[in-house]
């Protein structure tokens, strides 16, 4: 039987028949913004060393510079959040990503190149737009809500890895920095066109010293999980490529069927939360992730290294949903931009620190050892959990920050 909803949920959430329409819309903002960050991974190194005064340094801060400048400005893009309002902020953000975007197309140079990138990662929109989702959709519904999001942006991860070299091919490296520039005026167009979302909660938001505490174990959970995606793609190209001779071009065709695959474990995965089940649901994704590292780890062949990606990507797309939804049953309206600024600091931070440790290993003992470090990881997640038990804010009730 349903639970009533607290009358905080039944001032922010829209009604249920009119939530979908926008959260599809916000889903696919999300998702042109990261396919537009993502599709030029895999072609920008070779780009960025035909250009003069290349090295090796200039290549790697063109790839990963995004990440830091998303991991500093998540939180204070969504702590304006709840003062300006979700929406202007988010359109603010869309306007800088176009802006890094175009100066990406026309940079001659590394580092003209690299302070686009650099401005395509400030647009650092993720903790506003999660908010938003969370003041749309009613409490009961938002671990659902969440997994469409992560389904979108997933989806585009995927889509830029396959898609990205063959547009390349065609259109060059610049064309696809112009196409994400477009992909940013259409996320405008789509922001524009949502209907007003329900009037947010006034009144003074909180200090962050009170915002930390009720999400810092959702925020160790994100670090944790996206470092082990990050350091995942470390060791799975290279192993697609030397030990079962797959082409770059062709690893695209790897990863969409199996990310397809993995809503096969998210669906009844986010039924067995809904159903009051929580803590089994989030043990089981966690064993998802570490058993899906493990058979990485021993890959014997193709078959096995995709029904290995499929577990691990059917733990982390449920995980990907889960936690945000968390972070705002944890916290109220006037509070969840900020406290989905310290969540999306610690995922971009995670998947920097996921690149910095798995290349470290990597360097040691090669791909074995990145993998080794990832079921570690979950590993001591999965314990950590049995210990404290289920996330806070599982009790489906929302928690006013006074």
């Amino acid at each position: 039987m349903a639970q009533p909803q607290s009358s905080a949920t039944r001032q922010i959430g829209a009604p249920r028949d009119t939530y979908w329409k926008p959260v599809i819309s916000l889903a696919g903002l999300l998702g042109l913004r990261m396919l537009g960050l993502f599709m030029v991974l895999p072609v920008l190194a070779l780009h960025v060393g035909e250009m003069p005064g290349a090295t090796p340094l200039a290549a790697g801060l063109a790839l990963g510079i995004y990440g830091l400048t998303q991991g500093l400005l998540q939180l204070p893009f969504g702590r304006w959040s709840d003062g300006l309002g979700r929406r202007p902020v988010i359109f603010i953000g869309l306007v800088i990503f176009a802006a890094g975007s175009a100066l990406a197309a026309v940079a001659t140079t590394p580092w003209l190149l690299i302070l686009g990138r650099a401005l395509q990662g400030a647009g650092a929109i993720s903790a506003a737009t999660m908010a938003l989702v969370s003041d749309i959709v009613p409490l009961a519904r938002r671990t659902r809500a969440m997994a469409v999001i992560g389904i979108a942006i997933g989806g585009a991860f995927m889509l830029a890895f396959a898609a990205g070299p063959m547009l390349a091919a065609w259109m060059g490296v610049p064309g696809l920095f112009w196409l994400s520039c477009a992909f940013a005026v259409l996320g405008m167009l789509l922001l524009v066109a949502m209907p007003p979302p329900p009037a947010m909660v006034t009144g003074n938001p909180p200090p962050l010293r009170e915002v930390f505490p009720r999400v810092r174990r959702q925020a160790a959970g994100v670090f944790l999980l996206h470092a082990m995606m990050t350091a995942t793609f470390l060791a799975v190209p290279p192993m697609l490529a030397d030990t079962f001779a797959l082409p770059q071009s062709s690893h695209g065709w790897v990863y969409l069927p199996v990310m397809a695959a993995s809503l096969l474990l998210l669906a009844p995965l986010v039924l067995l939360h809904e159903r009051r089940s929580m803590r089994l649901a989030m043990h089981a994704a966690v064993a998802a992730l570490l058993l899906g590292q493990a058979a990485l780890l021993f890959a014997g062949s193709l078959t096995m290294l995709c029904g290995a990606l499929w577990l691990f990507f059917g733990g982390f797309n449920f995980m990907e949903a889960r936690l945000p939804a968390s972070v705002s049953e944890s916290i109220s309206a006037e509070a969840r931009g900020a406290g989905m600024g310290i969540y999306a600091t610690a995922q971009f931070l995670g998947a920097f620190a996921g690149g910095v440790i798995g290349g470290a290993l990597a360097s040691a003992w090669g791909i074995q050892g990145v993998l080794a470090g990832n079921v570690l990881l979950a590993a001591a997640w999965w314990l950590m959990l049995s210990l404290t038990g289920s996330l806070p804010g599982s009790g489906k009730q929302e928690v006013h920050i006074e």
